[in-house]
């Protein structure tokens, strides 16, 4: 038997994938729901109603998609350009730091201008900490996966660094946290009694906006030319180096304005548990959307759901929640694995 690439791939196939994917990835899942005693139909029924049951379960659910959809329109971004951008976390903490330290600095901006310039200064820190690690790949061909991975812990502990030093909020009891952004700088709420904010429409909006740039602009053929074959595109005549700058600050700026969502929509400060692994989910989400950028939409909403649910779940069945993270690995494995079958097909000899 042997892998041979399809030269077209049909429309039902590609329709056909995720959802087997993800019927695949719940039967396997069930598994474990059996192993612990639980009934399957049960368990998905808790999932589903603690994710979509109620008014609050429903703005929840949003709620943890806002940042997923920032950070898996980043993944989907670089990924289609080849830049294998995983330091997604540490972006999205970079552009937080960046936005609080705006929104509580005594730069004497008005209000009407305080929640743009933090919005502006979350993206741009993002974006310039995946812009290091694009030059080292463009100029020296430093492999991107090392640095953008380490990337991750030295943020992480430049964030700690200052929230538990000059940037420290002496009225928090000594918790490790920033001075709490003003109400200017603040997302509106979206519901009133309920957490869901404008960061999710800002996530939406930027949806749109990358699916246009993708589709319809010289960026967005630039990026699937090099990401198709990089030589290729550079003896058209394209600048693959310029290209690789341009997506690093796309994906970077994307991931940090999931750290804006959060400081600036849900918590209103920077603490280094604010985010539950927001940066390596959205890997999952753009692997699940196949790169494409409104399919990013469904797969947040998918994996948010999956985590909401599982504490409903967790409740009301005794299935342990970390079946939320063995259903969220297992869909990205089949989905993978779905992807090669939709580009290959089986011969013999």
């Amino acid at each position: 038997m042997r892998l041979e690439r399809r030269t077209e791939t049909p429309a039902w196939l590609s329709v056909l994938v995720p959802v087997a994917a993800l019927a695949a990835a719940f039967a396997i899942s069930a598994v474990l729901i059996l192993i612990s005693g639980a009934s399957v139909p049960a368990a998905y029924g808790a999932m589903a109603d603690g994710a979509f049951g109620s008014r609050f379960a429903i703005t929840e659910t949003l709620t943890r998609a806002a940042p997923l959809m920032l950070t898996g329109l980043a993944a989907a971004v670089a990924f289609r350009a080849r830049l294998w951008n995983i330091g997604g976390e540490g972006q999205l903490y970079g552009g937080a730091l960046a936005a609080v330290w705006i929104g509580t600095a005594p730069l004497g901006l008005p209000d009407a201008l305080l929640l743009p310039a933090v919005i502006l200064a979350g993206a741009l820190a993002g974006g310039l900490l995946l812009l290091g690690p694009a030059v080292l790949k463009t100029r020296f061909g430093v492999d991107e996966v090392v640095t953008t991975l380490l990337l991750n812990f030295i943020v992480l502990l430049f964030v700690s660094m200052m929230i538990e030093g000059p940037m420290k909020d002496p009225m928090a009891m000594g918790w490790p946290q920033s001075d709490t952004l003003p109400m200017a700088a603040e997302l509106p709420r979206l519901i009133p009694r309920t957490r869901l904010h404008g960061g999710l429409i800002l996530a939406l909006v930027a949806a749109v906006l990358i699916y246009i740039m993708m589709t319809r602009t010289v960026l967005g053929f630039e990026m699937r030319a090099v990401g198709a074959s990089p030589r290729a595109a550079r003896f058209s005549g394209m600048s693959t180096g310029r290209v690789m700058l341009l997506v690093a600050l796309i994906s970077g700026g994307l991931a940090g304005l999931a750290g804006v969502s959060e400081v600036a929509g849900r918590t209103g400060y920077l603490t280094l548990d604010m985010s539950p692994g927001y940066g390596t989910g959205g890997v999952v989400v753009a692997m699940l959307a196949q790169l494409h950028p409104l399919g990013v939409i469904l797969g947040a909403l998918m994996v948010a759901s999956i985590f909401v649910g599982a504490d409903a779940m967790s409740r009301a069945v005794g299935v342990p929640t970390y079946i939320a993270d063995v259903l969220v690995a297992v869909s990205l494995l089949c989905m993978l694995t779905a992807m090669l079958f939709a580009r290959y097909r089986l011969r013999r000899g």
